[in-house]
């Protein structure tokens, strides 16, 4: 069966960088940076870390150019190469990931907060996020923010589909836990 072939916005550019065009990489670059820091910030949640994901990744990206066959977005390319760095980087961490396959208790609903209070809120979540333990933050960050399914989520990082949907749910806990005590 054939693959359907994507006509990219940035042809033009991703042709020219295969061709060693300096500009055009640095253009490329500038053009897909600022989302691929913002997935290695949400993954690794330390700043150091994320800007050495982030050039780790394009490294690698402009190493790869000449693979990249328009089967696919080419951010969508791009982004599959960072959340792997990411997830290399967290695995080169002293600190083994640990998963775990029990499921405590089914999470309660959140209700909508007040307009007013929605900007807090957000810093109010990011900051959790930040603080969960590297396992639960990755496979929340995959799932929720980056659009992944378990399945995809379970393929990229080694573990069982239902490790994935625990490790999600006690991330959306941990989540909730860490937002009750510090408001």
């Amino acid at each position: 069966m054939l693959q359907k072939a994507y006509t990219d916005i940035h042809k033009e550019i991703i042709e020219l960088s295969k061709a060693g065009n300096g500009k055009a990489q640095s253009k490329l670059y500038s053009l897909y940076a600022k989302a691929m820091f913002n997935i290695c910030m949400r993954m690794l949640a330390i700043k150091e870390e994320a800007e050495d994901a982030l050039q780790e990744a394009f490294t690698e990206v402009f190493d790869k150019l000449d693979s990249f066959r328009y089967d696919s977005a080419f951010g969508a390319w791009v982004k599959r190469i960072v959340v792997n760095t990411c997830i290399n980087k967290i695995k080169g961490r002293q600190n083994a990931l640990t998963y775990s396959d029990d499921i405590d208790h089914e999470i309660e609903e959140e209700k909508e907060p007040d307009i007013e209070e929605i900007e807090l809120q957000v810093k109010n979540v990011h900051n959790a996020i930040q603080k969960l333990p590297d396992g639960y933050r990755i496979v929340f960050c995959l799932y929720l923010l980056e659009g992944y399914d378990h399945t995809e989520i379970s393929e990229i990082l080694k573990i069982s589909e239902s490790t994935s949907k625990t490790q999600y749910m006690k991330a959306r806990r941990k989540i909730k836990e860490i937002l009750n005590t510090s408001s």
